[in-house]
């Protein structure tokens, strides 16, 4: 018998879900350079039960207007890629289960950079250990074949380099409600970006009651618009909560920009009365 491996090819592009993909943890899910700083660290830790080894490279990335990823190798109108104004290292790790390791990211040729928002992406690739599945058991019958699935994760986080004076406004627009019996009611807008940088938030819902009192039905974390996109289509469940009523009050809808982990003034604020 004859056996045949197959590699399933597996990206996470969204931050929204690189916190443990792969069993690969990797913190800071984004490196941002502006100011003085010229190295940053990450910190990968695997948190599997078997040794696992990930090839480290730089990849292009194109964010839909659906805020939908796709990979790309050349930049959009407007679009900056940072690749070329980074090193990192190591650019491969192995690491046993519960291991954690540093990787730095170093910001170079910086005499270069023009006024503007660079932006490539980390990626993180594991490699396919095959002998690692079990050698298939021997057979003398060779007019067969046997086909054997192994999934190859990679995950990405963005990386991003800007420079000059920071302008970005954000607008939220297109709002709308759709409710119907037994399903969790749904919220569709448009986030509206302007300036030369991205905008990276948090959306906030809360529902406001005709009595005043309000209560949060919907959260959002690390949401981003990125360069040279000028919109991003968004929609998201809201909690069925009880005492809630969809059809009187209003939605408060707050898109709160992140900054070194703490919380900033809102970029961005809009309200929908229900009916």
């Amino acid at each position: 018998m004859r056996h045949i491996h197959y590699l399933i090819f597996i990206t996470i592009f969204s931050p929204l879900l690189l916190s443990a993909q792969g069993n690969l943890l990797i913190t800071p899910m984004r490196v941002v350079f502006e100011g003085p700083k010229k190295v940053q660290e990450l910190n990968l830790a695997n948190t599997g039960r078997d040794t696992a080894r990930y090839l480290i490279s730089l990849i292009e990335i194109r964010m839909n207007s659906n805020g939908s990823f796709e990979r790309i190798s050349e930049p959009d109108s407007g679009q900056l890629f940072a690749s070329k104004f980074l090193r990192i290292f190591p650019r491969s790790v192995t690491l046993a289960p519960g291991e954690a390791q540093l990787v730095k990211v170093q910001l170079s040729r910086t005499a270069q950079l023009q006024e503007g928002e660079y932006r490539s992406h980390i990626y993180f690739r594991a490699v396919a250990d095959i002998r690692a599945q079990g050698d298939p058991p021997k057979s003398r019958d060779s007019t067969t074949i046997s086909v054997v699935l192994t999934p190859v994760f990679g995950i990405s986080i963005p990386v991003i380099i800007r420079t000059g004076v920071p302008a970005v406004n954000v607008s939220l627009t297109d709002i709308s409600l759709e409710t119907k019996e037994n399903v969790p009611p749904h919220l569709s807008m448009v986030l509206r970006r302007s300036g030369n940088h991205s905008a990276y938030g948090d959306i906030n819902i809360d529902h406001v009651s005709e009595k005043g009192k309000v209560t949060t039905v919907g959260t959002v974390k690390g949401l981003a618009v990125y360069t040279p996109n000028l919109f991003r289509q968004f929609n998201m469940e809201l909690e069925k909560k009880p005492g809630i009523n969809y059809h009187h009050g209003k939605l408060r809808i707050t898109y709160t920009a992140q900054s070194k982990g703490t919380v900033s003034d809102p970029l961005a604020q809009a309200e929908l009365e229900l009916h």
